[in-house]
């Protein structure tokens, strides 16, 4: 049975830094990606890692503050995030799956996915 666990979130001043970790287990995954929620939106694409193939992608909005990693011993993808500010509030989510580099920021391209996890920066 494949679980997705998120944890990590938090509140946090504005500048301020976070990491968020997701365990993924009982399946083995091509990527594993981070998608965010915040009140009244839709769920957006932030990062994604790549398990066998070429470097991370990241949202044009994160590029540059987070930075996504894996402990493959750990089965844990990383999301460290950098420089937050209030427009990162959302509940964070990790999911995992097998999508194809064209559909890797769809949220509809992963399979498996987490409880999420609450992310609030205060201005």
């Amino acid at each position: 049975q494949v679980q997705v666990v998120e944890s990590g979130g938090s509140s946090v001043q504005a500048g301020g830094s976070l990491r968020l970790s997701c365990v993924v287990s009982g399946g083995n995954f091509r990527a594993t990606g981070w998608f965010r929620q915040a009140p009244g939106k839709e769920r957006e694409f932030v990062a994604v890692h790549w398990k066998f193939s070429s470097g991370p992608r990241y949202a044009d909005s994160v590029k540059g503050r987070f930075t996504v990693s894996r402990d493959n011993a750990k089965h844990t993808v990383f999301l460290q995030m950098n420089s937050l500010n209030p427009e990162d509030t959302a509940v964070y989510y990790c999911a995992a799956g097998n999508p194809m580099l064209s559909t890797v920021e769809r949220d509809n391209a992963y399979n498996y996915w987490g409880q999420g996890t609450q992310v609030t920066v205060s201005s």
